[in-house]
Protein backbone atom coordinates (compact mmCIF):
# COMPACT_ATOMS: atom_id res chain seq x y z
CA UNK A 1 0.00 0.00 0.00
CA UNK A 2 1.47 3.78 -0.76
CA UNK A 3 1.61 6.15 1.20
CA UNK A 4 -1.46 8.20 -0.67
CA UNK A 5 -3.42 5.51 -0.27
CA UNK A 6 -2.90 4.80 3.58
CA UNK A 7 -3.59 8.76 4.11
CA UNK A 8 -6.81 8.36 2.71
CA UNK A 9 -7.71 4.86 4.84
CA UNK A 10 -6.78 6.94 7.91
CA UNK A 11 -9.59 9.68 7.20
CA UNK A 12 -6.57 12.14 6.23
CA UNK A 13 -5.78 14.75 4.11
CA UNK A 14 -6.37 14.03 0.38
CA UNK A 15 -9.30 14.31 -1.90
CA UNK A 16 -11.05 11.32 -3.04
CA UNK A 17 -9.70 7.65 -2.92
CA UNK A 18 -8.27 6.64 -6.00
CA UNK A 19 -10.18 4.91 -8.72
CA UNK A 20 -8.95 1.71 -8.03
CA UNK A 21 -10.65 2.07 -4.46
CA UNK A 22 -13.99 3.40 -5.18
CA UNK A 23 -15.86 0.46 -5.79
CA UNK A 24 -14.57 -0.93 -2.31
CA UNK A 25 -15.58 2.27 -0.98
CA UNK A 26 -19.14 2.59 -1.65
CA UNK A 27 -19.59 -0.64 -0.64
CA UNK A 28 -17.74 -0.28 2.88
CA UNK A 29 -20.07 3.07 3.19
CA UNK A 30 -23.12 1.05 1.96
CA UNK A 31 -22.75 -0.88 4.52
CA UNK A 32 -22.19 1.28 7.66
CA UNK A 33 -25.35 2.83 7.02
CA UNK A 34 -27.29 -0.56 6.37
CA UNK A 35 -26.48 -1.33 9.85
CA UNK A 36 -26.84 1.57 11.54
CA UNK A 37 -29.80 1.95 9.66
CA UNK A 38 -30.50 -1.09 11.42
CA UNK A 39 -29.72 0.10 14.92
CA UNK A 40 -26.20 -2.29 15.24
CA UNK A 41 -22.93 -0.53 15.71
CA UNK A 42 -21.28 -0.84 12.35
CA UNK A 43 -17.67 -1.28 14.75
CA UNK A 44 -19.06 -4.29 15.19
CA UNK A 45 -19.83 -6.10 12.27
CA UNK A 46 -18.81 -8.97 10.92
CA UNK A 47 -17.99 -8.04 7.40
CA UNK A 48 -17.43 -4.79 7.13
CA UNK A 49 -13.62 -3.80 6.37
CA UNK A 50 -12.07 -0.87 8.56
CA UNK A 51 -8.66 1.02 7.94
CA UNK A 52 -7.51 -0.67 11.04
CA UNK A 53 -7.46 -4.26 9.51
CA UNK A 54 -5.85 -2.81 6.24
CA UNK A 55 -3.31 -1.09 8.05
CA UNK A 56 -2.71 -4.31 10.63
CA UNK A 57 -3.63 -2.24 13.78
CA UNK A 58 -6.04 -3.63 16.50
CA UNK A 59 -9.56 -2.83 15.88
CA UNK A 60 -9.49 -1.22 20.05
CA UNK A 61 -8.97 2.44 18.51
CA UNK A 62 -11.93 4.60 17.13
CA UNK A 63 -14.50 2.58 18.97
CA UNK A 64 -16.90 5.52 18.69
CA UNK A 65 -15.91 6.71 15.65
CA UNK A 66 -16.82 6.26 11.93
CA UNK A 67 -15.12 7.51 9.12
CA UNK A 68 -17.68 7.98 6.63
CA UNK A 69 -16.88 10.91 4.41
CA UNK A 70 -13.12 12.43 3.85
CA UNK A 71 -13.24 15.96 2.55
CA UNK A 72 -11.56 17.88 -0.15
CA UNK A 73 -8.23 19.48 1.04
CA UNK A 74 -8.38 23.53 1.98
CA UNK A 75 -6.00 23.92 -0.78
CA UNK A 76 -8.77 22.26 -3.33
CA UNK A 77 -11.84 24.03 -2.16
CA UNK A 78 -9.74 27.41 -2.17
CA UNK A 79 -8.54 26.46 -5.90
CA UNK A 80 -11.96 25.20 -6.99
CA UNK A 81 -13.46 28.37 -5.65
CA UNK A 82 -11.55 31.41 -5.52
CA UNK A 83 -12.14 34.68 -4.74
CA UNK A 84 -11.83 37.06 -8.06
CA UNK A 85 -9.81 39.94 -7.57
CA UNK A 86 -13.11 42.12 -6.58
CA UNK A 87 -13.37 39.85 -3.82
CA UNK A 88 -10.30 39.99 -2.69
CA UNK A 89 -10.05 43.83 -2.60
CA UNK A 90 -13.24 43.59 -0.91
CA UNK A 91 -11.90 41.48 1.59
CA UNK A 92 -8.65 43.52 2.82
CA UNK A 93 -10.20 47.05 2.07
CA UNK A 94 -12.80 46.21 4.69
CA UNK A 95 -10.50 44.60 7.24
CA UNK A 96 -8.75 47.24 6.83
CA UNK A 97 -11.81 49.85 7.21
CA UNK A 98 -12.94 47.78 10.65
CA UNK A 99 -9.48 48.16 11.94
CA UNK A 100 -9.55 51.75 11.65
CA UNK A 101 -12.91 51.80 13.47
CA UNK A 102 -11.60 49.89 16.46
CA UNK A 103 -8.83 51.97 16.81
CA UNK A 104 -10.42 55.13 16.36
CA UNK A 105 -8.88 56.52 13.42
CA UNK A 106 -12.27 56.41 11.77
CA UNK A 107 -15.02 57.74 13.49
CA UNK A 108 -17.69 55.38 11.82
CA UNK A 109 -19.81 52.95 13.67
CA UNK A 110 -19.05 49.57 13.41
CA UNK A 111 -22.41 47.58 12.49
CA UNK A 112 -22.44 43.37 12.24
CA UNK A 113 -25.66 43.09 10.86
CA UNK A 114 -27.96 39.92 9.45
CA UNK A 115 -29.29 36.18 9.87
CA UNK A 116 -28.56 34.86 13.38
CA UNK A 117 -27.87 32.24 10.62
CA UNK A 118 -27.45 31.24 6.96
CA UNK A 119 -29.88 27.93 6.51
CA UNK A 120 -31.38 29.31 2.83
CA UNK A 121 -28.06 30.40 0.55
CA UNK A 122 -30.81 32.08 -1.78
CA UNK A 123 -32.34 34.57 0.94
CA UNK A 124 -28.89 34.97 2.19
CA UNK A 125 -27.93 36.46 -0.84
CA UNK A 126 -31.67 38.56 -1.17
CA UNK A 127 -30.60 40.01 2.20
CA UNK A 128 -27.19 40.86 1.07
CA UNK A 129 -28.28 42.47 -2.30
CA UNK A 130 -31.05 44.29 0.05
CA UNK A 131 -28.27 45.48 2.46
CA UNK A 132 -25.76 46.58 -0.15
CA UNK A 133 -28.17 49.39 -1.48
CA UNK A 134 -28.60 50.76 2.26
CA UNK A 135 -24.55 50.21 2.95
CA UNK A 136 -23.48 52.51 0.02
CA UNK A 137 -26.28 55.26 1.09
CA UNK A 138 -24.62 55.07 5.08
CA UNK A 139 -21.28 54.61 4.09
CA UNK A 140 -20.45 57.81 5.59
CA UNK A 141 -21.45 57.03 8.78
CA UNK A 142 -21.38 53.14 9.49
CA UNK A 143 -19.04 50.77 8.42
CA UNK A 144 -21.30 47.67 7.58
CA UNK A 145 -20.59 43.83 7.75
CA UNK A 146 -23.13 41.05 7.18
CA UNK A 147 -23.89 38.75 9.46
CA UNK A 148 -23.10 34.85 7.31
CA UNK A 149 -22.79 32.50 10.40
CA UNK A 150 -22.59 29.05 9.17
CA UNK A 151 -21.44 27.15 12.61
CA UNK A 152 -23.98 27.15 15.25
CA UNK A 153 -22.76 26.64 19.40
CA UNK A 154 -25.44 24.32 21.34
CA UNK A 155 -26.43 24.26 24.66
CA UNK A 156 -27.56 21.00 23.94
CA UNK A 157 -28.47 19.41 20.96
CA UNK A 158 -29.74 20.97 17.54
CA UNK A 159 -29.28 21.82 14.30
CA UNK A 160 -25.52 22.95 14.33
CA UNK A 161 -25.54 25.11 11.12
CA UNK A 162 -24.91 24.94 7.61
CA UNK A 163 -22.03 23.58 7.14
CA UNK A 164 -22.77 20.92 9.58
CA UNK A 165 -26.31 20.23 8.46
CA UNK A 166 -27.18 21.86 5.21
CA UNK A 167 -30.35 20.14 4.23
CA UNK A 168 -31.61 20.65 7.29
CA UNK A 169 -32.82 17.22 8.34
CA UNK A 170 -29.90 15.10 10.33
CA UNK A 171 -28.09 13.80 6.86
CA UNK A 172 -24.98 15.65 8.19
CA UNK A 173 -23.65 16.21 4.68
CA UNK A 174 -20.53 18.03 5.84
CA UNK A 175 -18.82 17.98 2.18
CA UNK A 176 -22.15 19.87 0.70
CA UNK A 177 -22.52 22.35 3.52
CA UNK A 178 -18.74 22.98 3.53
CA UNK A 179 -18.95 24.27 -0.30
CA UNK A 180 -22.10 25.77 0.24
CA UNK A 181 -20.71 28.05 2.78
CA UNK A 182 -17.89 29.05 0.79
CA UNK A 183 -20.20 29.46 -2.37
CA UNK A 184 -22.74 32.01 -0.02
CA UNK A 185 -20.07 33.89 0.92
CA UNK A 186 -17.93 34.25 -2.84
CA UNK A 187 -22.17 35.31 -3.66
CA UNK A 188 -22.15 38.06 -0.72
CA UNK A 189 -18.82 39.23 -1.77
CA UNK A 190 -19.91 39.56 -5.10
CA UNK A 191 -23.11 41.71 -3.92
CA UNK A 192 -20.34 44.00 -2.44
CA UNK A 193 -20.98 43.19 0.92
CA UNK A 194 -18.15 42.47 3.14
CA UNK A 195 -19.20 38.99 5.54
CA UNK A 196 -18.36 38.34 9.36
CA UNK A 197 -18.60 34.54 10.97
CA UNK A 198 -18.30 33.14 14.05
CA UNK A 199 -15.86 30.35 14.29
CA UNK A 200 -16.62 27.21 15.86
CA UNK A 201 -14.69 24.36 14.87
CA UNK A 202 -11.33 24.73 14.40
CA UNK A 203 -10.39 23.53 11.00
CA UNK A 204 -13.30 24.73 9.06
CA UNK A 205 -11.03 28.79 8.67
CA UNK A 206 -9.02 27.14 6.25
CA UNK A 207 -11.73 26.28 4.23
CA UNK A 208 -13.45 30.26 4.38
CA UNK A 209 -11.13 32.73 6.69
CA UNK A 210 -9.68 34.15 3.49
CA UNK A 211 -13.41 35.48 2.58
CA UNK A 212 -13.96 36.70 5.93
CA UNK A 213 -13.61 40.32 6.92
CA UNK A 214 -14.83 40.49 10.77
CA UNK A 215 -14.34 36.86 12.86
CA UNK A 216 -15.86 35.87 16.33
CA UNK A 217 -15.55 33.93 18.95
CA UNK A 218 -18.59 33.13 20.85
CA UNK A 219 -19.45 33.06 24.27
CA UNK A 220 -19.38 29.56 24.64
CA UNK A 221 -15.95 29.49 23.26
CA UNK A 222 -14.15 32.50 24.75
CA UNK A 223 -12.60 30.63 27.57
CA UNK A 224 -11.31 27.87 25.07
CA UNK A 225 -7.44 27.81 24.43
CA UNK A 226 -8.18 26.09 21.20
CA UNK A 227 -10.42 28.98 19.94
CA UNK A 228 -8.06 31.69 21.61
CA UNK A 229 -5.14 29.88 19.70
CA UNK A 230 -7.21 30.25 16.45
CA UNK A 231 -7.62 33.65 16.98
CA UNK A 232 -4.83 33.80 17.16
CA UNK A 233 -3.53 33.64 13.68
CA UNK A 234 -6.54 34.78 11.79
CA UNK A 235 -5.60 37.41 9.70
CA UNK A 236 -9.26 39.74 10.24
CA UNK A 237 -10.21 41.06 13.47
CA UNK A 238 -12.31 39.03 16.01
CA UNK A 239 -14.36 40.18 18.68
CA UNK A 240 -14.14 37.67 21.97
CA UNK A 241 -17.62 37.70 23.58
CA UNK A 242 -18.11 37.71 27.14
CA UNK A 243 -19.01 34.36 28.58
CA UNK A 244 -22.47 33.48 29.13
CA UNK A 245 -22.47 33.91 32.93
CA UNK A 246 -21.28 37.54 32.26
CA UNK A 247 -17.88 37.62 32.64
CA UNK A 248 -15.88 39.78 30.82
CA UNK A 249 -12.94 38.82 32.58
CA UNK A 250 -13.12 35.73 30.22
CA UNK A 251 -13.29 37.91 27.11
CA UNK A 252 -10.57 40.45 27.99
CA UNK A 253 -8.18 37.43 28.57
CA UNK A 254 -9.20 36.03 25.43
CA UNK A 255 -8.01 39.37 23.67
CA UNK A 256 -4.86 39.29 25.59
CA UNK A 257 -3.97 35.79 24.70
CA UNK A 258 -4.92 35.87 21.16
CA UNK A 259 -2.54 38.51 20.39
CA UNK A 260 0.39 36.67 21.64
CA UNK A 261 2.37 33.91 19.38
CA UNK A 262 1.10 29.93 20.05
CA UNK A 263 2.07 27.00 18.52
CA UNK A 264 -0.74 24.01 18.26
CA UNK A 265 -1.53 21.65 16.57
CA UNK A 266 -3.76 22.09 13.09
CA UNK A 267 -4.26 21.32 9.38
CA UNK A 268 -2.09 22.59 6.83
CA UNK A 269 -3.18 23.73 3.40
CA UNK A 270 -3.15 19.89 1.87
CA UNK A 271 -4.83 19.07 5.06
CA UNK A 272 -2.03 17.21 6.44
CA UNK A 273 -1.61 17.67 10.82
CA UNK A 274 0.75 20.41 11.25
CA UNK A 275 2.38 22.20 14.27
CA UNK A 276 0.37 25.53 13.80
CA UNK A 277 3.25 28.65 14.29
CA UNK A 278 0.76 32.06 15.16
CA UNK A 279 2.42 35.73 14.90
CA UNK A 280 -0.41 36.63 17.43
CA UNK A 281 -2.95 38.96 16.48
CA UNK A 282 -3.46 42.62 18.15
CA UNK A 283 -6.55 43.42 16.49
CA UNK A 284 -8.84 41.16 18.74
CA UNK A 285 -11.70 43.25 21.11
CA UNK A 286 -14.57 42.52 23.11
CA UNK A 287 -18.08 42.43 22.92
CA UNK A 288 -20.90 42.42 25.25
CA UNK A 289 -23.64 40.16 24.41
CA UNK A 290 -25.45 40.03 28.04
CA UNK A 291 -25.61 36.78 30.17
CA UNK A 292 -27.86 34.77 32.34
CA UNK A 293 -28.33 37.21 34.58
CA UNK A 294 -29.46 40.04 32.19
CA UNK A 295 -28.07 42.35 29.74
CA UNK A 296 -25.38 44.18 30.32
CA UNK A 297 -25.69 47.02 27.72
CA UNK A 298 -26.38 50.20 29.83
CA UNK A 299 -23.80 52.52 30.31
CA UNK A 300 -22.64 51.80 33.29
CA UNK A 301 -21.82 48.18 31.93
CA UNK A 302 -19.79 49.58 29.28
CA UNK A 303 -17.71 51.86 31.87
CA UNK A 304 -17.15 48.86 33.92
CA UNK A 305 -16.39 46.41 31.02
CA UNK A 306 -14.05 49.10 29.43
CA UNK A 307 -11.87 49.71 32.85
CA UNK A 308 -11.18 45.90 32.83
CA UNK A 309 -9.90 45.55 29.44
CA UNK A 310 -7.68 48.55 30.08
CA UNK A 311 -6.23 47.09 33.53
CA UNK A 312 -5.02 44.23 31.40
CA UNK A 313 -4.67 45.36 27.20
CA UNK A 314 -1.83 47.91 26.22
CA UNK A 315 -3.46 51.70 25.88
CA UNK A 316 -2.59 51.77 22.10
CA UNK A 317 -4.69 47.56 21.28
CA UNK A 318 -7.97 47.86 19.97
CA UNK A 319 -9.56 46.56 22.75
CA UNK A 320 -8.64 49.19 24.89
CA UNK A 321 -10.19 52.11 22.58
CA UNK A 322 -14.01 50.96 22.66
CA UNK A 323 -15.89 47.36 22.83
CA UNK A 324 -18.76 46.15 19.91
CA UNK A 325 -22.57 45.50 21.80
CA UNK A 326 -24.68 42.84 20.49
CA UNK A 327 -28.32 43.78 20.86
CA UNK A 328 -29.12 40.10 20.85
CA UNK A 329 -28.48 36.86 22.95
CA UNK A 330 -28.46 38.26 26.88
CA UNK A 331 -29.09 42.30 25.99
CA UNK A 332 -32.76 41.44 24.58
CA UNK A 333 -33.28 38.02 25.57
CA UNK A 334 -33.64 36.58 21.92
CA UNK A 335 -36.58 38.85 21.53
CA UNK A 336 -37.11 40.91 18.21
CA UNK A 337 -38.84 43.75 19.20
CA UNK A 338 -36.52 44.40 22.92
CA UNK A 339 -33.28 44.26 20.70
CA UNK A 340 -34.88 47.27 18.53
CA UNK A 341 -35.57 48.64 21.94
CA UNK A 342 -31.75 48.56 22.50
CA UNK A 343 -30.53 49.48 19.49
CA UNK A 344 -32.12 52.63 19.68
CA UNK A 345 -30.87 53.34 23.37
CA UNK A 346 -27.33 52.81 22.21
CA UNK A 347 -27.93 54.70 18.95
CA UNK A 348 -29.45 58.00 21.47
CA UNK A 349 -26.53 57.38 23.92
CA UNK A 350 -23.94 57.45 20.80
CA UNK A 351 -26.00 60.93 19.66
CA UNK A 352 -24.89 62.38 23.29
CA UNK A 353 -21.66 61.40 22.69
CA UNK A 354 -20.90 58.34 24.80
CA UNK A 355 -17.42 56.82 24.33
CA UNK A 356 -16.11 53.60 24.47
CA UNK A 357 -18.76 52.24 21.58
CA UNK A 358 -16.53 51.47 18.73
CA UNK A 359 -19.69 49.08 17.78
CA UNK A 360 -22.81 47.25 17.53
CA UNK A 361 -24.00 43.42 16.25
CA UNK A 362 -27.44 42.79 15.55
CA UNK A 363 -29.45 39.92 14.14
CA UNK A 364 -31.92 40.99 11.19
CA UNK A 365 -33.22 38.75 8.48
CA UNK A 366 -35.79 39.32 5.75
CA UNK A 367 -38.85 38.06 7.72
CA UNK A 368 -38.86 39.45 12.02
CA UNK A 369 -38.95 36.20 14.27
CA UNK A 370 -37.94 32.48 14.06
CA UNK A 371 -39.69 29.29 13.15
CA UNK A 372 -38.70 25.72 14.22
CA UNK A 373 -35.88 24.17 11.88
CA UNK A 374 -37.09 22.17 9.01
CA UNK A 375 -36.02 21.08 5.78
CA UNK A 376 -35.97 24.26 2.90
CA UNK A 377 -39.10 23.58 1.38
CA UNK A 378 -40.90 23.29 4.47
CA UNK A 379 -39.80 26.79 5.49
CA UNK A 380 -41.02 30.44 5.75
CA UNK A 381 -38.71 32.20 2.77
CA UNK A 382 -36.04 34.24 4.63
CA UNK A 383 -37.13 33.55 8.34
CA UNK A 384 -34.57 32.55 11.15
CA UNK A 385 -34.57 28.62 12.46
CA UNK A 386 -32.41 29.87 15.15
CA UNK A 387 -32.43 32.61 17.31
CA UNK A 388 -35.34 35.45 16.40
CA UNK A 389 -34.52 37.90 14.02
CA UNK A 390 -35.00 41.63 13.60
CA UNK A 391 -37.71 42.27 10.05
CA UNK A 392 -35.80 43.78 7.37
CA UNK A 393 -37.92 47.09 7.14
CA UNK A 394 -37.26 47.46 10.75
CA UNK A 395 -33.53 46.92 10.43
CA UNK A 396 -33.19 49.73 7.76
CA UNK A 397 -35.14 51.93 9.85
CA UNK A 398 -32.64 51.34 12.83
CA UNK A 399 -29.42 51.97 10.04
CA UNK A 400 -30.31 54.93 9.47
CA UNK A 401 -31.46 55.96 13.26
CA UNK A 402 -27.64 54.65 14.15
CA UNK A 403 -26.14 56.93 11.39
CA UNK A 404 -27.94 59.87 12.11
CA UNK A 405 -26.67 59.39 15.54
CA UNK A 406 -22.90 59.53 14.16
CA UNK A 407 -23.91 62.31 12.17
CA UNK A 408 -25.41 64.45 15.51
CA UNK A 409 -21.96 63.12 17.78
CA UNK A 410 -19.91 64.75 15.21
CA UNK A 411 -21.29 68.10 15.05
CA UNK A 412 -21.35 67.81 18.70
Amino acid sequence: MNEADRNDLNGGAGADRGADRGVDRSEELSAVRRAMNEGRNPLTVDGIPRWEDEVGIDRIVNRRVLELDPLPTPATVLADLPLDAKARELVAGSRDEVRACLYGQDDRLLVIVGPCSVHDPAAALDYAHRLAKVRDELDGELMIVMRVYFEKPRTTVGWKGLINDPDVDGSHNIRKGLLLARRTLLDVLGAGVPAATEFLEPTSPQFIADAVTWGAIGARNTESQIHRQLASGLSMPVGFKNATDGSVKAAVNGCYAAAQQHTFFGIDHEGRAAAVETLGNPDCHVVLRGSSHGPNYDAASVVKAMDAIRDEMPADSAAAHGLVIDASHGNSGKDEHRQAAVVRDIAARIAEGEQGITGIMMESFIEGGNQPAAPLNQLVYGKSITDKCISWPETEKLLRELAEAVSTRRWR
